[in-house]
């Protein structure tokens, strides 16, 4: 008996190998949501993007500009922004306070959330004279403790901590004093789900060809974290406070995928305007932003189940032509085909030359959403860039 089990396994495992990894390679991956009850979805469709601290009232608005997922609510969670959100759909991570807590049931709570950028600096009050003024960040060690405190409260859900621009502008002085490079090594550990923000046309000078620093702070939140987080991160989507430079559809489209190719896996628009009047959902309003901004989330939903699979490392080689215009690439193999999704990383135009090792000799690639295709030779094609282009490629 022990014979035959023996040549059974000799006979059958290798075949049961070859099923596995006959497999789509998406098949074999896990979302990163599975491991808590009442977390996001844990759906290989599902890919949150989500917008900062909005009113309830305006989360059907919201879903129907694709967005999937409300993070922060003023001065709450309430009972009645809870009941809004439930009745539009729209799911939530907000701060834990006893109003949330009460709901530990219920789904429209999707993730708990520290105080907002607890690495810049905090204000505060002079004992003596009552002024208002800015100290250092909050210390690392109490996001660390809190993250602890939040998760024995309720272990059935992600808990999310959102950095500011220091992450990746390692000129801000708006961390204050004390702030130290390597505080950012230990806030990490303070979370389930950490992102970050800088809105460089809004905020940084030169802004329009600053937008590279999205994707930077991507990468450093990859390295601090040793890959073992969840990474978002947020993307302008109106002027906020600034009255000379509006971001453009096409530098959201390039910040959004900038974000995804370097390893984002969750997006969190930034639609609030201040000056020249406030204005809490900008995005709403404008009718230039707001049908771009709805196409380009309609795009990466229909993406989802690609962007969720794993990233062939070494999956493509991609050459510019321009030394000053490098053009970055991610790619995926989803259901029998490969995808080469790329954008060009500065403000100037380029002709990119791509190399994707595996493929037929007669290959096409169709351009997702051009509606043209490019056929490739012995796995080889060129196409060209327009200044912070993005192209997706469907090869077959």
């Amino acid at each position: 008996m022990l014979k035959m089990s023996s040549l059974l396994i000799a006979v059958l495992f290798p075949l049961v190998m070859v099923a596995l990894t006959s497999l789509p390679v998406s098949a074999a991956a896990t979302s990163p949501y599975a491991q808590w009850q009442y977390g996001p979805p844990a759906d290989p469709n599902y890919f949150p993007i989500a917008v900062w601290l909005q009113g309830p009232q305006n989360a059907a608005k919201f879903k129907a500009a694709g967005i999937n997922l409300y993070i922060g609510l003023w001065q709450g969670p309430t009972e009645e922004q809870l009941t809004t959100l439930k009745a539009a759909g729209m799911p939530v991570i907000c701060e834990q306070n006893a109003v949330g807590l009460a709901h530990k049931t219920d789904k429209t709570i999707v993730g708990w959330m520290h105080g907002d950028e607890p690495d810049n600096a905090q204000a505060i009050t002079d004992p003596a004279t009552g002024k208002q003024g800015w100290g250092g960040p909050v210390p690392p060690p109490k996001i660390v403790a809190e993250y602890e405190q939040m998760r024995a409260s309720d272990p059935t859900r992600p808990i999310m901590l959102n950095l500011g621009q220091g992450v990746s502008n390692d000129q801000w002085i708006g961390r204050g004093t004390g702030a130290r490079p390597d505080d950012y090594l230990t806030y990490v550990k303070g979370c389930d789900i950490v992102s970050y923000d800088v809105y460089p046309v809004a905020g940084l000078p030169n802004g329009e060809n600053s937008l590279w620093y999205v994707p930077k702070g991507v990468d450093r939140l990859t390295q601090w974290t040793g890959g073992k987080k969840i990474i978002w991160n947020c993307i302008e989507a109106s002027r906020i406070d600034n009255e000379k430079a509006m971001v453009s559809p096409t530098q959201i489209r390039a910040e959004v995928w900038m974000s995804l190719i370097h390893g984002s896996t969750g997006l969190i628009y930034f639609v609030h305007q201040f000056k020249p009047q406030f204005n809490e959902h900008a995005l709403l309003d404008d009718p230039i932003l707001l049908p771009a901004v709805t196409a380009l989330n309609q795009q990466v939903h229909d993406l989802a189940p690609v962007l969720n699979s794993p990233t062939i490392k070494d999956g493509a080689t991609v050459k510019s032509s321009s030394p000053d215009v490098p053009i970055d690439a991610m790619v995926k193999n989803y259901n029998g085909a490969t995808y080469v999704f790329s954008v060009g990383m500065h403000n100037g135009p380029a002709r990119g030359s791509f190399q994707v090792p595996g493929v037929g000799n007669t290959a096409t690639a169709e351009v997702l959403g051009e509606g043209r295709t490019i056929l490739l030779h012995n796995g080889q094609f060129d196409d060209d860039f327009q200044p912070y282009a993005v192209h997706l490629y469907r090869i077959k």
